[in-house]
């Protein structure tokens, strides 16, 4: 199957564009946006945003989410990220800013669009990649998993030395899929309100994130 995303991702993921659970997981999304034309999150031109945002190639780090943000607005593509004009921020990215602040003692970005982050190396995924409005998980059991599962696998078999940040225990169940002895795995509760003071805060994962590149020789991201 062709699917519109970056080359070097079109080229890496090619195996699973071609799978028959692939095609059903297309089918489905298709009859989502049908159905609700304006209920599904994020736009259609942006569902592979992550990657068109961040080359196969480049990748550092992959941040792993759960799914978009089911409020109207919010999601575009990018895990915990949004669109620059949204206001007050959702309250895991306020968090994750909180923590940036107390972690590196610099003042958090002006909005919330990460986008710069991916430029960077950056992978924000989400485990699923579309929601209906107002019901998060809605799409799950639909493909994304196996989808995103191989995303995983195929950074973890091709490419060496990515960091991956798994914030809570769903990002954290993929964690059998990363070999430790080629790649570096930080682990946190999620920046939620339900779970941010169970160990999310104090956690360091910027300042951590950077010192390891840095050791590395490579160029620490610029956070904010």
């Amino acid at each position: 199957m062709k699917v519109s995303i970056d080359s070097s991702w079109e080229k890496a993921l090619q195996k699973s564009f071609d799978s028959p659970y692939f095609e059903n997981l297309v089918r489905f999304v298709k009859e989502e946006y049908n159905r609700f034309p304006t209920q599904i999150f994020p736009e259609g031109k942006y569902i592979f945003r992550a990657f068109d945002s961040c080359p196969f190639d480049q990748i550092k780090v992959v941040i792993l989410g759960q799914d978009p943000y089911p409020t109207r607005g919010h999601a575009h593509g990018l895990c915990f990220s949004c669109d620059s004009h949204v206001r007050p921020l959702p309250k895991s990215l306020q968090n994750i800013f909180k923590e940036l602040e107390d972690d590196l003692g610099i003042k958090a970005p002006a909005n919330g669009d990460l986008n710069h982050w991916a430029n960077q190396g950056v992978l924000l995924l989400n485990s699923l990649l579309t929601v209906r409005e107002g019901q998060p998980l809605s799409h799950a059991n639909q493909g994304w998993e196996r989808f995103t599962d191989e995303v995983i696998e195929t950074i973890n078999n091709e490419l060496d030395g990515v960091i991956f940040v798994l914030w809570g225990s769903p990002a954290q169940a993929k964690a059998s899929r990363v070999n430790t002895n080629k790649h570096i795995i930080l682990k946190a509760p999620h920046p939620s309100p339900l779970s941010a003071y169970r160990g999310f805060f104090g956690s360091k994962p910027f300042s951590r994130i950077n010192e390891i590149l840095v050791q590395r020789g490579e160029t620490p991201i610029k956070w904010a």
